[in-house]
Formats: C-alpha cells, sequence, structure tokens
C-alpha cells in the first residue's frame, strides 16, 4: 500500500474488530463523521483573491508534499494553472521528515500536522510557521502501538494516554512512518495504530478495525503551513508564499462544497478505493484560518505537553515560530468562490 495522506487530516488510532485489553485511544480523522453535508453538483473552480506584492515570474517555490496532499488538492480546484511562478514539488513520508528537509534549506515550504513543528523547534530547526488550519479532530486503539513519531499522531497518543490515566510507560511504541504502520497493523504485529485518513478509513474498510474513541476533546485539530526562513526574506519568494498560501486556502474551501468531485479526484490520485475516500471525505471539515492568539496558545499546550511527557529535549516557545503576514490572504480566501 503506498504511502497515503490527505492534504492534512487528523490523526487516529484504529484497533482490529477483536477487543485490544487496556489501552483506549482515539482515530481521529479531519472532520465530523458521516455528518457532512452532500457534494456540490457544481465543481466550479475557484480563483484567488489578491495578487503577490513583487514579480514572482523568476521564482521557483520548492514545495513539499504528501501523498494526495497539497498538489492534489490545488489540482483538483484548478488552481495550478496560470501559476505566475513555477513549482517544483517533492514527496515526503510525513510531516517529521518534511521538516528536515525544511531546515535544510531543500525546500521553501510545506504542511504537517501540529506536532511536526514542536519536534523541529525542540531540535533548533530553522522554520517558520505562516498558515494555519484547523479540523473537528475524530478517531481510534491497545498494548503494542503504531505511531509516527513526531507527528500529529504522536500527540494524539499522548493526549489518549493521559486521559486515560496511562503514560508512554504503560505501552510500547512502534515507531513507523505511515506505509509500514499499516503494513504492522495488518499483519497483526501491532494491537493498535495511531493515524490519520485515508489510512483510517482504509483501514475499516479492509481489516475490520474499529475506532474505540475518537479526539474530540484530545487534540484541537491543528494543522501548520511552514516556510523557511531564507524563503521570507526574498521578497519575491515571499510574495509567491503568499499566493500559494491563498491557493491552499480557497482550495481547501473548494473540497467542502464540492465533495462529490473532491471525493473522485482524491480517490484516483491516492490509489483509494472510492468507498474509503468517501468515508475520509466525509469526515473532512478542515478549513485554513488565520493564525490568532488561540492557536498559538492550543500549540504552546501541546508543547509543553510533549516537554512534560520527557518527549522532547527542551521547552519550545511556539509565539517565537510564528509569523502572521499571511493572514489577510487567508482571510480573504476563505470561501469556496
Amino acid at each position: 500500500m503506498p504511502a497515503l495522506r490527505s492534504p492534512r487530516t487528523r490523526p487516529a488510532v484504529v484497533a482490529r474488530a477483536t477487543a485490544v485489553a487496556g489501552l483506549l485511544v482515539a482515530l481521529a480523522a479531519c472532520g465530523s463523521s458521516g455528518s457532512a453535508p452532500a457534494g456540490s453538483s457544481s465543481a466550479a473552480k475557484p480563483s484567488v483573491s489578491g495578487s503577490p506584492s513583487a514579480d514572482t515570474s523568476g521564482v521557483t517555490l520548492r514545495i513539499g508534499d504528501q501523498k494526495a496532499g497539497s498538489q492534489a488538492l490545488l489540482d483538483a480546484a484548478g488552481l495550478l494553472k496560470d501559476l505566475p511562478y513555477t513549482i517544483e514539488w517533492s514527496q515526503f513520508t510525513s510531516g517529521p521528515p518534511l521538516l528536515e528537509a525544511l531546515n535544510a534549506g531543500a525546500i521553501d515550504v510545506g504542511a504537517t500536522g501540529d506536532a511536526p513543528p514542536i519536534f523541529a523547534g525542540a531540535q533548533g530547526s530553522k522554520i517558520v510557521i505562516v498558515s494555519a488550519s484547523k479540523s473537528a479532530p475524530k478517531g481510534a486503539k491497545g498494548k503494542g502501538v503504531a505511531v509516527a513519531k513526531g507527528s500529529s499522531a504522536h500527540y494524539h497518543l499522548l493526549a489518549a494516554l493521559k486521559a486515560n490515566g496511562l503514560t508512554f510507560a504503560d505501552i510500547t511504541p512502534n515507531y513507523l512512518q505511515p506505509a509500514d504502520g499499516l503494513a504492522a497493523f495488518t499483519a497483526g504485529k501491532v494491537a493498535a495504530w495511531v493515524i490519520w485518513d485515508p489510512f483510517t478509513a482504509v483501514a475499516e474498510k479492509q481489516t475490520g478495525a474499529r475506532i474505540l474513541v475518537d479526539g474530540t476533546g484530545l487534540v484541537g485539530g491543528l494543522g501548520f503551513v511552514e516556510a523557511a526562513p531564507a524563503a521570507l526574506t526574498d521578497p519575491a519568494k515571499a510574495a509567491a508564499l503568499r499566493d500559494y498560501v491563498g491557493r491552499l486556502t480557497k482550495a481547501r474551501a473548494w473540497t467542502l462544497a464540492n465533495r462529490d468531485a473532491w471525493t473522485a479526484s482524491w480517490a484516483k490520485v491516492a490509489g483509494l478505493p472510492a468507498d474509503a475516500a468517501r468515508v475520509s471525505v466525509d469526515r473532512a471539515e478542515q478549513k485554513y484560518v488565520p493564525i490568532d492568539d488561540a492557536i498559538v496558545a492550543d500549540e504552546q499546550a501541546e508543547a509543553d505537553a510533549f516537554l512534560a511527557a520527557g518527549l522532547v529535549p527542551k521547552k519550545v516557545d511556539v509565539a517565537a515560530l510564528v509569523d502572521r503576514r499571511f493572514n489577510d490572504t487567508v482571510t480573504a480566501n476563505a470561501d469556496a468562490g
């Protein structure tokens, strides 16, 4: 099974249909389960409000992506046409290696969940959070637990353990990237798997996995777009980043208004069965939102929880990682029109 991921779905823990003794954990998908509005019959492509404030014709924006992620999102919404700059895409298995590449200067920008920037910040990585997304967390899990270290699923696991009076000492974590986690879970080598959609839907449809508890009240459903400091200090590249953030915002709004069209497009790109793709899309309520004090505070609370659990080496000042200069383009493009 290929490494799959939606533009930003929340992590989840899934368990087999047979009861898993002990740990009760949550599978957090990117939205409400089953209650999402029906997809629009119209799949008109949106336009982006605002324009770059500098000439971007000579810019090549190097973007880190994940399978069936931002590129698939923008393409489905028709927002990769007539770009005023060039995009060079690079694929990553999850957020932590993407941010390693960002810190190394190999890419200019990329999107991750909420935990990767905390781990990167604790390691002194040079990254800047420039945009945020928020979703309604839903999601599932046992003793041997598969999870991608430093991913948003890692925090989901930490929060679920704490909510049930447990710690990491009460489980055996198996740190695996998504494709390896799916293989281990399918083969019965772990009792539970903390993961995000579409893996959640695949596990439910293909292995009989069940969600034991979702992420409501445990995780904030945050995702972020991070940029390299050097890209932000280059006027032309910063202008391209502004346009890119606006396109992501508009494309995500488009998916909520055009669920049928998005499901068909995403299933094809991700190599997902149509039923699994639909489950994932119907759970998705993700929207890009301006970075405000509440988002910074939520992310700081998560960083402090990782520190208290001994999972990061030092305190992370989230406010120092944030640049709010693109909040206006998020606000201007937050609808699907």
